[in-house]
């Protein structure tokens, strides 16, 4: 047994007693690997094209100046990432070398220490060229001919220095702002990563056992789920559930019952924990008549019951505020908005599912084996869209080959 294996079993020691019964087999640590955001993924590298101007190094006030009161200080302010000015000396190659060509003057303004400095002007499409143009023609120094060049330039922040230093190599000087304006901020993505890394297999191996047991069952498909709370070093096992999405009736129909499958039967699962809990405080404990109850949410696996008769260990809070689940499939666009719609902090998932999955932004073009030489289209991203009200990191797990994977249909809905 190596140290990581080791480790594990040390973490394992730690829980609950209810988890130390419910993980039989061998754990082996896994890899945990951020996912990218549609905007990572499609926007990282987009271009526009700017204006810039050049003066001389005394007029470079009065041409700031009076670019500021000329443009809108949306403008002004939308390129925060870009140098407004830079010297001669700190264009990138190509551009020193297009400039320099173009006259003797050119030639003399890149010659030795330069008493000319560049000034972006702003994105070429929300102003009138010949009005800025005629503006910083009054300034005094300024060119007979005034210097106006059209350059492509990246329109949305690096999201690294290394990105920002390779963006000034190759567009204009750039600034890294340690932030991450397409998606989680790096170093909350490392310090999360480590902060579940120790016992996320844990979880995973949770989440597999509860999928392989419900398939055999005959109730759903092989996957599950697996939530926790993570609190001051503490984790407390909330919830675990198996695909339901045959139970009751069989398998009826090409899908079966959507509100079983396994993401949504956990997130109900923890809301029947939280009614539980208010129903002790009001000494109510009203009992639904219900034909057909679609979402499964009582457990059907012992394993499932034995979590399920835990209490929730934060009763007060808002459904799955900051909670992690750990599933055994990506889930479908359903569930992914369910996980979403539930507050969950942290989403980590083993397998994709390139034609119905809702976390990945990754396109899902033709060739895939999933696919059938279908076009699957984009990915949705879902985990981290600036136009929905709630995100959270995600993560796809990778194992060293101990979990056996659960084969499943490309075109299943997880």
């Amino acid at each position: 047994m190596g140290e990581d294996d080791r480790s594990i079993k040390r973490s394992l020691a730690a829980q609950d007693p209810i988890v130390r019964e419910l993980v039989q087999e061998d754990i082996e640590h896994g890899v945990l690997i951020p996912l990218k955001t549609t905007l990572e993924l499609r926007d990282d590298y987009q271009t526009g094209h700017v204006l810039i101007t050049r003066t001389p190094t005394k007029a470079a006030n009065p041409a700031i100046l009076l670019l500021r009161n000329l443009l809108p200080d949306e403008i002004i302010k939308g390129l925060p990432h870009l140098r407004r000015c830079a010297k001669p000396s700190d264009l990138p190659a190509h551009l020193k070398a297009q400039f320099m060509n173009e006259s003797p003057q050119s030639r003399q303004i890149h010659t030795g220490k330069s008493s000319w400095i560049y000034i972006i002007v702003g994105p070429e499409n929300l102003f009138n060229r010949d009005e800025v143009a005629q503006a910083l023609s009054t300034i005094e120094g300024m060119e007979e001919e005034v210097f106006l060049r059209r350059i492509p330039v990246p329109m949305v922040p690096p999201t690294s220095q290394v990105q920002a230093a390779m963006w000034s190599q190759h567009f204009w000087p750039s600034l890294y702002r340690k932030n991450n304006p397409l998606g989680p901020h790096p170093s909350m993505i490392a310090r999360q990563t480590e902060e579940i890394a120790n016992d996320a297999a844990i979880w995973m191996a949770l989440a597999h056992k509860v999928a392989r047991e419900s398939h055999a069952s005959g109730y759903g498909e092989p996957m599950g789920a697996c939530i926790i709370q993570r609190d001051e070093g503490r984790t407390t096992l909330v919830a675990l559930a198996g695909d339901a999405r045959w139970c009751p009736r069989g398998k009826v129909g090409c899908s079966g019952n959507p509100m079983a499958h396994s993401a949504m039967r956990a997130i109900s699962i923890v809301a029947q924990k939280l009614v539980r809990a208010e129903n002790r405080k009001t000494e109510t404990r009203p009992e639904p008549i219900l034909e057909f109850e679609a979402f499964q949410d009582k457990p059907l696996l012992d394993d499932e019951k034995a979590v399920y008769d835990l209490e929730h260990p934060n009763p007060d809070g808002y459904l799955c505020h900051g909670l992690e689940m750990y599933l055994t499939h990506e889930p479908c666009v359903m569930c992914s908005m369910a996980i979403l719609h539930s507050r969950m902090g942290k989403v980590v998932f083993r397998h994709r599912m390139p034609l119905t999955g809702g976390l990945c932004a990754e396109d899902r073009g033709r060739g895939h084996p999933a696919l059938k030489g279908a076009d699957g289209g984009r990915g949705l991203g879902l985990f981290w869209r600036r136009e929905l009200n709630w995100s959270m990191v995600a993560w796809e797990w990778e194992s060293s080959g101990c979990l056996q994977p659960l084969r499943v249909d490309g075109a299943t809905h997880a």
